[in-house]
């Protein structure tokens, strides 16, 4: 059974475990979130709190700009 998802980059709906793109719909949405990696556009704000992640507590994810 397929798990639909959202596509990250341009939100058309897909099967998240879709092989070889994964939750991407295309290459070119792949290629485009790897480019915002390398870019620095995705960052971790903080360092990762293990005692918070054990008591199953997420991180705040401020809002994008």
């Amino acid at each position: 059974m397929a798990t639909l998802i959202r596509c990250p980059i341009c939100g058309r709906e897909n099967d998240f475990f879709a092989e070889p793109l994964g939750p991407f719909c295309t290459v070119r949405c792949k290629q485009v979130d790897l480019g915002k990696w390398l870019g620095e556009e995705y960052r971790i704000s903080e360092p990762l709190d293990a005692d918070a992640l054990e008591d199953g507590e997420l991180p705040e994810v401020p809002p994008e700009t």
